[in-house]
């Protein structure tokens, strides 16, 4: 059993939507609600479901850009809910984000050096002397020529922009990174190549990842284990093979469903969900998805469903395995 990278239990993310007059919090909305899961070292996990469900947020949570409302986030041992501004500080360099856009989250005004280099001169890396040489030997793990020093980030596309991205992110030299769709505006030969360079540097450097998208041919290429979740909570987990070759829960083959096959000759069989999406500040009293499950019976809309085992490994939230 490999070492436990980082280890999410109970989280709970609520945003304020409703006060009283005396500004108490009356109403929330509930965007990740009781969520746990364990991610080992070098490895990936996928995390998968419609817009709106609670990724993004689990991924901001986990690293403190969203203070949690409930619950723990291990890293290393370590409760980072916990940790004061100065600890949280000096953990930084060892967790890491890759933001969905490469276009709108590198700073115009810097070059590419500076964006690469900034974080790491601040946290203290390598010394002032051999930043340059650092930061180039970092851009050429991420196929970035060395004559893109000195330029700015409008003048690259949008592959390049995402590899710039995550030369910032490895250049602090962690050991958890979450990945936030860091393909899905790309083009498809584009996407491939970032997959395979993320790839190629957790083989290189052992890093450990969670992999938020909704694309669930990237997520069974690049990921060991896979959850899937909707509105705020997870309704599956297991290993990237039980997931994909033996979906349980009915959500997670509606989604599985919806992909295109490249072969004319294969005929899926269409799981076509009825209904709205439940407003999260108001979400049925039982199971969350019965009010678009094709298999919903009496109890789920009165009971939830306990998150457990059914296979080694494999977790499902569904009242149709006991």
């Amino acid at each position: 059993m490999s070492e436990i990278c980082l280890s999410v239990q109970h989280l709970k993310k609520y945003f304020t939507i409703g006060t009283d007059l005396f500004g108490h919090p009356t109403q929330y909305l509930k965007a990740v609600d009781d969520v746990s899961f364990d991610i080992p070292q070098g490895t990936t996990m996928g995390l998968v479901g419609e817009s709106g469900c609670g990724k993004t947020t689990i991924g901001r949570t986990i690293l403190r850009l969203h203070e949690l409302t409930d619950g723990k986030v291990l890293f290393n041992g370590q409760d980072l809910a916990k940790l004061s501004k100065r600890k949280l500080r000096n953990l930084r360099p060892q967790i890491q984000i890759i933001f969905q856009d490469p276009y709108s989250s590198l700073s115009p005004r810097l070059t590419v050096g500076s964006i690469i280099g900034e974080a790491v001169s601040a946290h203290n890396i390598v010394p002032k002397s051999a930043l340059k040489e650092y930061v180039l030997r970092v851009m050429k793990d991420c196929g970035l020529q060395p004559h893109y020093y000195e330029r700015y980030p409008h003048e690259f596309s949008g592959g390049q922009r995402q590899r710039i991205c995550i030369a910032r992110a490895i250049a602090l030299r962690p050991r958890f990174i979450v990945c936030d769709e860091p393909v899905s505006a790309l083009d498809v030969s584009i996407q491939a190549q970032i997959i395979n360079l993320l790839k190629d540097l957790q083989d290189k450097y052992d890093y450990t990842y969670l992999f938020i998208s909704h694309d669930l041919s990237v997520v069974e290429h690049i990921s060991d284990a896979v959850g899937v979740m909707y509105l705020g909570n997870m309704v599956e987990y297991g290993a990237n093979e039980d997931i994909f070759n033996n979906p349980l829960h009915p959500y997670t083959k509606a989604l599985f469903s919806a992909v295109p096959m490249p072969d004319p000759t294969v005929k899926m069989k269409r799981v076509i969900l009825q209904g709205d999406l439940p407003s999260p500040a108001n979400p049925p009293k039982g199971c969350k998805f019965c009010t678009r499950c094709p298999e919903c019976m009496e109890i789920c809309k009165t009971q939830a469903p306990e998150f457990k085992e059914i296979t080694e490994g494999h977790k499902v939230a569904c009242h149709l395995y006991k």
